[in-house]
This record gives structure tokens, sequence and C-alpha cells, in this order.
């Protein structure tokens, strides 16, 4: 396993969607000075990390992960010299900022991508996954075919403006000449390639990346093992020129992501993870109906949880991609599932807006690759005034529609108001920073448990605490064979001894000392 930088151990991430936090130049379209102008806030919250999605310049059809150019920002949110300022000031603030790498495909405008479909061989010929003929698509793979003078097809990772890069085949077919291997001129050169590109932002002030589909680069791959080993390699380069350098994967399988040389996995959303069992279902475990199910969700995380011998595990509020929060849990429904969120091991990432509540908008029209994800990128409500404080720009003008109820859940309704979610978020960031037993590095023992509630204790060389979640409205019983002390966090209520166990009261979440 790879050495942590120690920040990351005390870790909580907040993720910024650039384009929907903060416009300073009224063109309904949020900046990286904006980003920069609430920092204080992001710090005032607890977090003191940021993931930003991606920010260079791109056709955004699918909202930036389709790169044009990974060199330069994009013109609507800055400069290159913006992002370096934004770089310095969260440094300022001891803050650290990952930017978001997509390694695996780029827009079909890329420079590379347009040498690559010219007829006549040049150094980006093999830059990305191509056939022979135009009528054979990659196994596996969508296609791009009939745009070119070039004779084939390419093969695309996710929507059909998306080439896939080529880093070589495991396991290359001897009678399909196209598929190269891994250490072919063409894959080695995307992948020195890629390391330019990290090198570039590492320089110039950021602290590492959360790569996009991290598991899905090299083909013909079905147990990792080239990919794996395409990320050793790259690790090997980071640790020679910018051995503090954070890599965070988008993978889900953190017994292969963390071998490659990766210092955190995400559990993702979608796969075998039950992830969404916990929020986003038609009865959402936290939901205070009762009625959800946590047993395959805490089954496979353990399983998980062991693979990853001692690498972090994120398990994020949300993102750009999936449904908010708000759209099946209530605040106060919402407060128990950050209890969860903020005691579990591994980086926490909250997703901007997450912390007061933010609404999913529905019925949009799709935005930039958005489909049914545009009603969780809607721009960031900080106020009562107009476009709430979002922009000056006209309504009309805005990236996307925010949401119109006039209780929609704003920062300033909320920072003073001692029982919203905000200030329950913020209450539990900061016990978890205030116990070692809480940081992203300390241990995990699994308590036996039928549903509800649910029940772990996070340890630590210095200290041991239970952490007890009971989301349901009705008493739960807890049979834990240690007696818990003192509280260090409660919400509902505390617990109480019984002869059957710890009656547990309902829709609260508590923290005891062991």
């Amino acid at each position: 396993m790879t050495d942590r930088p120690n920040w990351l151990n005390t870790a909580i991430f907040y993720e910024i969607y650039p384009q929907s936090f903060r416009d300073t130049n009224a063109d309904g379209i949020g900046d990286i000075p904006g980003i920069i102008e609430k920092l204080d806030y992001i710090k005032e919250l607890g977090c003191n990390a940021l993931w930003l999605n991606p920010c260079f310049q791109s056709p955004f059809y699918d909202a930036g992960y389709d790169v044009e150019d990974y060199y330069t920002v994009a013109p609507r949110y800055g400069t290159n010299e913006d992002l370096v300022w934004l770089f310095k000031e969260a440094h300022k603030r001891d803050m650290h900022v990952l930017l978001d790498l997509v390694p695996g495909h780029t827009a079909i405008t890329h420079k590379w991508f347009r040498e690559s479909m010219k007829a006549e061989r040049n150094e980006y010929t093999d830059r990305y996954v191509w056939t022979d003929s135009t009528w054979e698509e990659p196994d596996g793979m969508s296609a791009l075919k009939g745009i070119s003078e070039r004779v084939g097809a390419c093969g695309v990772n996710f929507f059909s403006h998306q080439p896939a890069l080529n880093y070589g085949y495991y396991k290359p077919d001897p009678e399909k000449k196209w598929q190269q291997a891994m250490d072919a001129p063409g894959p080695v050169a995307t992948r020195e390639a890629m390391k330019d590109v990290m090198r570039f932002w590492l320089q110039a002030g950021c602290d590492g990346f959360r790569v996009d589909m991290a598991h899905s680069l090299v083909k013909n791959d079905e147990e990792s093992k080239g990919t794996i080993s395409l990320w050793q390699n790259v690790r090997e380069f980071l640790d020679r020129e910018f051995s503090e350098a954070v890599l965070v994967s988008e993978w889900g399988e953190p017994d292969k992501s963390l071998t490659g040389g990766f210092h955190m996995d995400f559990l993702l959303h979608f796969g075998p993870s039950h992830y969404n069992d916990l929020f986003r279902c038609d009865e959402p475990w936290f939901s205070k109906r009762g009625r959800g199910d946590v047993t395959a969700f805490w089954k496979r995380y353990q399983e998980t949880y062991e693979k990853s011998c001692g690498g972090l595990i994120c398990i994020p509020s949300g993102n750009h991609d999936m449904e908010r929060l708000a759209r099946r849990l209530t605040p106060d429904e919402m407060k128990i599932a950050f209890a969860f969120l903020l005691t579990m091991p591994g980086a926490p990432f909250i997703y901007y807006g997450d912390e007061i509540g933010m609404r999913y908008v529905e019925g949009l029209h799709s935005v930039e690759g958005g489909y049914e994800r545009t009603g969780a990128r809607s721009p960031m409500q900080w106020d009562a005034s107009v476009n709430a404080g979002f922009s000056a720009a006209a309504t009309e003008k805005l990236y996307i529609p925010q949401d119109k109820a006039a209780d929609r859940p704003t920062v300033a309704a909320q920072r003073d108001d001692a029982d919203s979610l905000y200030s329950e978020v913020k209450r539990l960031i900061a016990c978890r920073q205030d116990h070692a037993a809480l940081h992203n590095d300390a241990g995990i023992e699994f308590l036996e448990i039928e549903n509800y509630p649910l029940a772990y204790v996070r340890k630590s060389s210095e200290e041991k605490l239970l952490v007890v979640l009971n989301p349901s409205d009705t008493v739960q019983t807890l049979r834990c064979g240690e007696k818990p002390g003192k509280a260090v966090y409660t919400i509902g209520g505390e617990i109480s001894s019984t002869a059957e166990g710890l009656s547990v009261p309902p829709c609260s979440a508590g923290i005891y000392q062991l």
C-alpha cells in the first residue's frame, strides 16, 4: 500500500462543481474567483480539502468530462493564473486541492484526436483505440466511424463524443493487429502524455487528482492486472518527482486500486456496493419509516474494507452523478445520515449544497450531458438575494435553473440556526476532528446487527468509540458486549441500559466512549 501524506488522514473533502458554485462576473456560470471567494465558508464548515470537477477547456458536451485541452483552464471559469491563485489561497488556509483527471478519453475536438483521424501516420495515430476497418468496432465498446479520412472505427468510453485513449490491451488478440500491447509505442506515448499533464498541474501547485474511471484504461483486462500495472508505473513516477501527490480513484475495488498506488477509492453508487440502499431508493435505510435494509450494504462494506488492508475508502454524501440526498430524505433524516457519513473510516466527501440539504430540481431539460443528473447540479444557494446569491446575471442566463421554492434552503438561513442541517454537519465535523478514533485512518470494529439499529466501534491507539444509529421512528434494542460510557455526541436522545440490552431512542445518533 502506498504511503499517505499525513494531511490525508484528517482530510474532509468538499466537492465543487465549478459551473454551479459561485459566479463573480455575472455570466450565469460559476468560476474560479467565485471558489476563492468562498474558501473561508468551506473552511468554517470544517472541510479542509477540495475536489474540483473538471475545469479545463472543453466543448462541454459532458460538463467538462470531455477535455479539449488538459493544460488550459476553460475561459468561462477564468485563467490558469486564477487556478494557481486558488491553490495558493487554499494552502494559506491549510487546505488542499485535488483536480479531476480524466485519463480515459478526450473530446473529439482535442488536438490529439484531430491528428489521430488523419490518414497519414503521425505521432497521434495510435493515441486512441482504432480498428483497421471502418466496419469493425472494438469488442465491448461503442465506436465512432465514418467521420474521417482514416480507415477504421474509434472506440468510445461513454458518450459518442468521448474517444477512448489507447493504453493498450492486456491480452491482445493476435488476429486483430490493431489491438496493441501495453508496451507498444502508442500506449506508452499515451501514458507518458498523461504523466506530463499531471506534472504540469502538480508543478503549478495542485495536491493531487481524483481520477475518473481509473479502472477502465487497459482493454481486455478482466482481472485489472494490466490497469494495476499501469497505475503502479504512474505511482513510481509520482514517488520520484511528487512524493506528496495524492491519488483518489473512481474504481470501486480497493484491493485493486490501492495495489495500483492510489491512496483512496470511492465506494461507487453503481455496481454491487448497495450504497444507495441507504440514501437513494424507494425505502432508504435512513428514512424514519424504518422499512429500509442495511444488511446487504453492511456485508459488502465489510468485505471491501477487509480487502483494503488499511487503505482508505470514501463514502460520499453524493456527487454530480446522482440525485441529491434531499430527494429521498428530510432534513432531520439527513442529520442522522451525516452522523453515519462523518463517523465512518476513509475521508468524507461532501457534495456542495448537501450540507444545507439542497434539493434535486425536478423536471429540468438536460444541460451539457447531465440528463437525469441535471437536477443535482443546480447553482448553490447562498442567501435570499437575487439568484440565491449565486450570480448577478439575469435569472434566465443561469447555467442550470435553481430551486424556485420560497422555502429553498440557503447558507444564510442555516448558518445562525443551531438546529439546522448546516449546524449539525459542522458539529459532526468538529467532533470527528477532535477524536483520533474518528479520523480517516482509524480502525473500525464491526458489531453484529439485525438491521436497526446500526452500530460499530471506531478505534485508535488513544481511544475507542461506539457509534449507534437509529434513523427509524421506533425505539430499537442493541445487544452490545461492552457498556458504553460518556456520550461525546448525540442527536435525538441518548441510549439507556435495559435487561434486553441498550435501548436506542427513535431518530437518534450517538457516539459514546468505551
